[in-house]
């Protein structure tokens, strides 16, 4: 009796892995890294759109009272504004002109510093659309398997055909689970991100209006008569 409880299969997720068909297996292997990938990817950006919020914070503040030249986001967004400042009289600008390059030249830092955020959205976006046919690619490996096995036994019962068609169908399961969080925070990110290049922008537009030098503490510098914003 002992014997026969022994020799019994194993019908756990863990026991049909381990005797599924090698091509299955290494398909579940890319599954779960492609999983661990993702989560790799989401915690990183969960850390990093908390801090661009912050930034972003402090990029509205910066209109209203003495910016934080130690943030990143804003030194780089009043930086650029300020070397549109320094070569305004060289340029000849009228005022309208040189808000509206101050405008640019802004907008370009902030988009700049927000495509740092965009590294892993590709990543993300691949495996998100990838793995859900990768799981089914194993899943038609394993049902093939299964009918070998009906073919080769000439057995029809489900102890013959159920094993393999339930190896095969966690290659699905597995490619949807890494498959769904992706897309998931794909879309969840991709909105954060413009969200955050919203409030920039609104924020640039007010800094746009203030006078030359004044975002960085210095001492404004007086546009030329009939020439104010």
């Amino acid at each position: 009796m002992e014997n026969v409880v022994s020799s019994s299969p194993d019908y756990s997720i863990y026991g049909l892995v381990m005797h599924a068909d090698p091509v299955v297996k290494g398909v579940l292997v890319i599954l779960v890294l492609a999983s661990v990938a993702v989560w790799a990817v989401i915690l990183e950006k969960i850390i990093r759109l908390q801090r661009l919020n912050a930034s972003i914070g402090r990029l509205e503040k910066a209109v209203h009272q003495a910016p934080d030249p130690g943030n990143r986001l804003v030194g780089s967004v009043l930086a650029a504004a300020k070397r549109e400042d320094a070569d305004a009289d060289q340029r000849g600008e009228s005022a309208a002109e040189l808000r509206e390059f101050r405008e640019r030249a802004m907008r370009s830092a902030l988009k700049s510093e927000l495509r740092r955020l965009e590294v892993g959205l590709p990543l993300l976006a691949t495996i998100g659309s990838a793995a859900p046919f990768v799981g089914l690619f194993g899943t038609v490996w394993g049902i093939v398997n299964s009918f070998t096995a009906i073919a080769q036994q000439k057995d029809t019962s489900l102890a013959v055909v159920a094993p393999g068609i339930a190896e095969a169908l966690i290659a699905t399961a597995i490619g949807l689970a890494a498959a769904i969080p992706a897309v998931v925070a794909y879309n969840q990110i991709s909105v954060s991100l413009g969200r955050a290049y919203a409030r920039g922008n609104a924020a640039i537009m007010e800094l746009a209006k203030r006078p030359i030098g004044a975002q960085l503490g210095d001492e404004p510098v007086p546009l030329r008569a009939g020439k104010r914003f």
